[in-house]
C-alpha cells in the first residue's frame, strides 16, 4: 500500500495540484491580456479604452465574464445540439491543454516531454476541429462558410510553421522544449538566441502565428463585413465566451512558443549581474508579454487582408521561403560539422 501511494497516488496528486495552479494563473493572465489588448488598441487610436469598472478599468474583463455567465445561451432549433455544445468545449480544452508542456523556468513544467514541440504542434492543429464543428452544427450557411475558411487558413499556415520549427530543431538538436532553451544559453546572452541566426524564420513564425490564431489582419474567419460574425454567429453567452477564451489562450501559447524557440525562454538577456538576479520565470513572462505587444500592435495598425492575399502569402511566399531556409540551415550545419572534422 505504501508503494502504491509513493509511486502512483502521490505523483498524481502533485500533477493535479500543478495543473489547477497553472489553469488559475493562466486564466487570470488571460483576463489581463484581454484588458491590455483593448488598452493598446485604444492608445493607438488616441482614446481611453476600459477605464470604469475597477481602478483604471482593471476589473473590466471580470465584468465581461459575469455578463457572459448570466446570459441565457440560445441554441438554434435546427442545430445539432450535441456537436453545437461540444465545439466550444473542444476549443477551450485544447487551448488550455497546450500549456502542460511549456517550461516557464528551469524544470518548471507539468510534463517534460521529449517531444514537447510535436505535442504543441499537434494541439494547435487539432483546434481547427472546434471551429469546423461549430460551423457545421449551427445549420447555417454563414458559420459553415467561415469554418471552411478557417480550416483552409489554419492548414495553409501550419505548413509554414512546421518548416520554421524544423529550422529551430536543426539548430537545437532536440524536440524537448527545455533542451531548446538550454541550447540558446551562452556567454553572449541574447545574441546566442535563435532570433538572430534565424531572423527570417522568426518573422515568418510571427506572421504565421497571427494567421493560425485568427488574429488581425488575418481575422477573415470572423470578418463582420463578409460573414456577419464568422463561425460563432449562432453562439451566445458562455458558449461564445469559450471560443473567445480559446482564441486568447491560443495566442498566449504562440507567444510562449515563440519565446522558447527564438527568445531564449527563461534565460536572461545577458548572463551577468544584475540580470541573473531576476528569476527566470520573470524573464519568461516579460518575453511573452513583449510578443503579445507585437500581436496587439499589428491588430491596431495593419488593415485586414483579402482572402486571396492571405492564401497567396501563405503558399507563394512563406512556404518557399521556409522550405529554402530549412535547406540552407541544414547545409550550413552540415558544412560546419564537416569543417570541424
Amino acid at each position: 500500500m505504501a508503494e502504491l501511494w509513493t509511486n502512483y497516488i502521490w505523483p498524481l496528486v502533485i500533477i493535479l495540484a500543478q495543473s489547477v495552479l497553472l489553469l488559475v494563473v493562466l486564466l487570470i493572465v488571460t483576463a489581463y491580456v484581454l484588458y491590455a489588448d483593448r488598452k493598446i488598441w485604444a492608445a493607438v487610436q488616441i482614446r481611453r479604452g476600459p477605464n470604469v469598472v475597477g481602478p483604471w478599468g482593471l476589473l473590466q474583463s471580470f465584468a465581461d465574464l459575469f455578463k457572459f455567465v448570466v446570459k441565457e445561451p440560445i441554441i438554434p432549433a435546427g442545430a445539432n445540439k450535441g456537436v453545437f455544445l461540444l465545439a466550444p468545449l473542444v476549443t477551450g480544452v485544447l487551448a488550455l491543454s497546450a500549456w502542460a508542456v511549456i517550461p516557464v523556468n528551469a524544470e518548471w513544467e507539468i510534463a517534460n516531454l521529449n517531444v514537447g514541440v510535436l505535442y504543441i504542434f499537434a494541439i494547435s492543429s487539432l483546434m481547427v476541429y472546434g471551429v469546423i464543428m461549430a460551423g457545421w452544427s449551427s445549420n447555417s450557411k454563414y458559420p459553415f462558410l467561415a469554418s471552411l475558411r478557417s480550416a483552409a487558413q489554419m492548414v495553409s499556415y501550419e505548413v509554414s510553421i512546421g518548416f520554421v520549427i524544423i529550422t529551430v530543431l536543426l539548430c537545437a538538436g532536440s524536440l524537448n522544449l527545455s533542451a531548446i532553451v538550454e541550447a540558446q544559453d551562452g556567454r553572449w546572452g541574447m545574441f546566442n538566441w535563435f532570433w538572430l541566426p534565424l531572423l527570417p524564420m522568426f518573422v515568418v513564425f510571427l506572421i504565421s502565428a497571427l494567421a493560425e490564431t485568427n488574429r488581425p489582419p488575418f481575422d477573415l474567419v470572423e470578418a463582420e463585413s463578409e460573414l456577419v460574425a464568422g463561425y460563432a454567429v449562432e453562439y451566445s453567452a458562455t458558449l461564445f465566451m469559450l471560443f473567445f477564451l480559446g482564441e486568447y489562450v491560443a495566442m498566449l501559447t504562440m507567444c510562449a512558443f515563440a519565446t522558447i524557440l527564438f527568445l531564449g525562454g527563461w534565460l536572461p538577456p545577458f548572463p551577468v549581474a544584475p540580470f541573473t538576479w531576476i528569476p527566470g520565470v520573470i524573464w519568461f513572462a516579460l518575453k511573452v508579454f513583449f510578443m503579445f505587444f507585437l500581436f496587439a500592435m499589428v491588430k491596431a495598425i495593419v488593415p485586414r487582408y483579402r482572402y486571396d492575399q492571405l492564401m497567396r502569402l501563405g503558399w507563394k511566399v512563406f512556404l518557399p521561403l521556409s522550405l529554402a531556409m530549412v535547406a540552407i540551415v541544414a547545409g550550413v550545419l552540415q558544412y560546419g560539422a564537416f569543417l570541424a572534422k
